[in-house]
């Protein structure tokens, strides 16, 4: 069962603009506390600054919301389990004490309650040497199954983005450039990756998102580049990544236990840039997604 928060029942009656956002970002998964919660804060003020109603997900006591309330945002900072679009009617029929909704899990959420915009900060995709494990992030199918136009920086720097914008070809989910051809890598403007497509502005990302709804196909992927003031250093970033990725294989972690691992060796090596990145590059696009939002919502 879903719960909407008062505010979000009372926009998507009223047919006004809602963004939902996920949890894991928010959480110790993403970034570590304080900060955590600072870009929680910024995310709300954001799309609300945009015109749009913000819709944070998570799951609590077996809740599954959409639109958590102010008062139980700690416990949403304090979530200690992930719950991808696989683990929700797990984690609601168990009772999951607090469980941060991935990329994935929002993205139902959000489809299932009437949203069209989802705002995080970067997608999951193909992990490296997939062809051996088989990771392969399920963000990717819920995007191209539900109907929700995601805005993210692009895919997490350390993924195989090669295989990950190809998956995303196979699946027929449409990247779209925020003002760009690049495909972003998340920390850094551009992956060196070109992409087909790309707006200009919300209102030509809302007419796409509106035919493709029309046409009863799957969501949209608009990459937004972090701001140009935020981007941090390529070679810096890739050489940390590398190191954590080599740990990563000594140490046999696979599947969720990666992210945490390398955004924290990341945060090490680059002694804390990284996380101020992380939070402008999360405010921007949950800006971006507002102006979406809105325009879709105007008659």
């Amino acid at each position: 069962m879903i719960v909407l928060g008062d505010e979000v029942k009372t926009a998507i009656q009223a047919q006004q603009a809602v963004v939902a956002l996920e949890s894991t970002i928010f959480s110790t998964f993403g970034l570590p506390s304080p900060f955590n919660a600072e870009a929680l804060q910024m995310c709300l003020s954001a799309v609300r600054r945009s015109g749009a109603v913000p819709a944070l997900t998570a799951v609590l006591d077996g809740v599954i919301w959409a639109g958590v309330p102010e008062q139980l945002h700690e416990r949403v900072l304090g979530a200690t389990v992930k719950v991808a679009a696989r683990d929700l009617a797990v984690a609601s029929s168990q009772r999951i004490v607090a469980g941060a909704t991935t990329v994935s899990s929002s993205v139902l959420i959000a489809h299932k309650v009437g949203i069209d915009v989802f705002a995080t900060g970067g997608i999951g995709g193909v992990h490296r040497e997939s062809q051996i494990t088989g990771d392969i992030s399920s963000d990717l199918n819920a995007i191209a199954q539900y109907p929700v136009t995601v805005v993210s920086a692009g895919a997490k720097a350390f993924l195989d983005l090669p295989r990950t914008l190809e998956y995303l070809e196979t699946q027929s989910v449409p990247v779209v450039g925020w003002r760009t051809r690049d495909f972003p890598a998340f920390y850094t403007r551009e992956s060196g990756l070109q992409i087909l497509h790309r707006v200009e502005d919300a209102t030509e990302a809302a007419e796409l998102h509106c035919d493709r709804r029309d046409l009863g196909q799957g969501g949209v992927l608009v990459v937004v580049p972090i701001p140009l003031e935020a981007e941090l250093d390529s070679s810096r970033i890739n050489q940390a990544i590398e190191n954590s990725l080599t740990e990563v294989r000594l140490r046999g972690l696979a599947g969720p236990q990666v992210t945490p691992h390398v955004l924290a060796a990341v945060e090490k090596a680059t002694e804390g840039e990284s996380v101020a990145a992380n939070l402008a590059l999360a405010e921007h696009n949950a800006d971006i997604a507002g102006q979406i939002a809105v325009e879709i919502a105007t008659p």
